[in-house]
């Protein structure tokens, strides 16, 4: 008897940067939004279903997008109503996931005009296929 095996993988096409900070969430959007003339704006929260059979844990959610290269930004809490988004990266307040197209010069900019706003410990780059847990971040 034949048999065929189905290989199946998640596709990750977005770029992930780590934020710690302190700072609430609402706090930390608007020096975002001030240094870097972003517009984060206030979303319903993400459910995410980490513990099968039990409710959803909500995590806060920001969203903006850039038109001129209809990229879009969400900036996610990591701690939730009850537990972490990603529970192997428990140092990391936030996360910035960054979809569709952003090129190599405008990343690094990115990151390094986040690291210069003052009440942000780190902002650093995280590879999403290395991350065990990657499924929390798919919506």
């Amino acid at each position: 008897m034949n048999r065929k095996f189905l290989k199946f993988e998640i596709d990750l096409d977005f770029v992930l940067i780590a934020v710690t900070t302190s700072l609430k969430d609402y706090r930390i959007c608007y020096l975002i939004n001030k240094y870097l003339n972003f517009n984060f704006v206030k979303t319903d929260d993400l459910a995410v279903d980490i513990h099968p059979g039990a409710p959803s844990v909500y995590f806060s959610l920001y969203e903006y997008n850039w038109e001129a290269s209809e990229t879009d930004f969400f900036f996610i809490g990591n701690k939730g109503s009850d537990g972490y988004l990603i529970p192997e990266m428990k140092k990391a307040d936030y996360f910035l996931m960054i979809k569709n197209y952003i090129d190599d010069n405008d990343l690094d900019n990115l990151i390094s005009a986040l690291n210069k706003i003052p009440e942000i410990v780190a902002a650093v780059k995280i590879d999403p296929k290395k991350i065990k847990s990657r499924e929390n971040l798919l919506f």
